[in-house]
């Protein structure tokens, strides 16, 4: 059995951004606008930008594929650079 784990950051998903979201709960708390919360967290990124669900699936659809069957007991972050790691 092959055991990996997919760690994602922002992701363009209700769960940040839609209505009582991550976004809009850190907004209320710094007494600001979810957009702001967006923006902010986006530029953050290396990227400048939250993941698309898509490129998540593709990641986990990757690491669950004959492709990588040698691979097991791995962390992959997709988080556009947020969280520098060496």
């Amino acid at each position: 059995m092959r055991v990996n784990d997919v760690c994602p950051g922002p992701v363009e998903t209700d769960l940040w951004l839609g209505p009582g979201g991550v976004a809009s709960v850190v907004a209320a708390a710094a007494g600001t606008d979810p957009e702001t919360v967006r923006a902010t967290v986006a530029g953050a990124t290396v990227t400048g930008r939250f993941s698309r669900p898509d490129e998540v699936a593709d990641l986990v659809l990757l690491l669950a594929s004959e492709r990588t069957a040698n691979v097991t007991g791995s962390s992959f972050t997709i988080d556009g650079g947020l969280v520098t790691t060496l």
